[in-house]
């Protein structure tokens, strides 16, 4: 059988890892893009040698591999080299994920998608999009319990990418992690969205 690809997404802090691993402990062949988009930037990965002539050896750390902290600094500030980092790496990332979902064996494959809203491709990956959903503050509480960033870098991250109504507007299933929700009570919605996944849509 075919397996069911959901695409899995929301912002920052929004806990979709969380929901992720969630989607793996109930089976879910959970194919993760950021993890594979760190493999094709890290040293000697395939995106290397393009970014290296399009950025230069600059954004390259002693290892050869991505400086990220240095990259994500410059795309910020110029939404030019932010899409000429995302021709490189965005379709090597596709193409990883299109093996993976071919070789699986899951009756179900979850696409863990950052930016699912921001590219039509993504999209047309999915037979149902799942967004885990949370209001920017308590994205900005999570962040910054987290990763200690002040709360001024943590909204510029949220502004760049695709705002709440956006993900909303395509999902197929929201679940909802607001302020206040537990791991008990998000295992109890994740697991109810899992049991109800091949429903047809309304």
């Amino acid at each position: 059988m075919t397996p069911l690809r959901i695409g899995l997404t929301g912002g920052i802090g929004s806990g979709k890892s969380t929901v992720a691993a969630l989607l793996a402990e109930l089976g879910a062949d959970v194919i993760d893009a950021d993890a594979i988009a760190r493999q094709v930037t890290a040293a000697g990965g395939a995106a290397i040698e393009a970014i290296r002539q399009t950025f230069g050896p600059q954004v390259l750390d002693a290892t050869g591999a991505l400086d990220r902290a240095r990259m994500r600094a410059l795309a910020f500030g110029d939404p030019r080299i932010k899409a000429l980092l995302e021709a490189i790496v965005h379709p090597l990332v596709r193409a990883e994920i299109d093996r993976r979902v071919a070789a699986s064996q899951a009756d179900t494959v979850v696409l863990d998608l950052p930016l699912l809203a921001e590219s039509p491709a993504w999209r047309q990956r999915c037979d149902r999009i799942w967004v885990v959903d949370c209001d920017p503050s308590t994205q900005v509480q999570r962040v910054q319990a987290r990763s200690g960033w002040p709360r001024e870098q943590v909204l510029a991250v949220i502004a760049q990418q695709a705002s709440r109504e956006q993900r909303l507007a395509l999902a197929d299933v929201v679940l909802d992690n607001g302020a206040g929700t537990d791991l008990a009570t998000l295992r109890q919605r994740v697991l109810q969205a899992w049991q109800q996944r091949r429903m047809p849509l309304s």
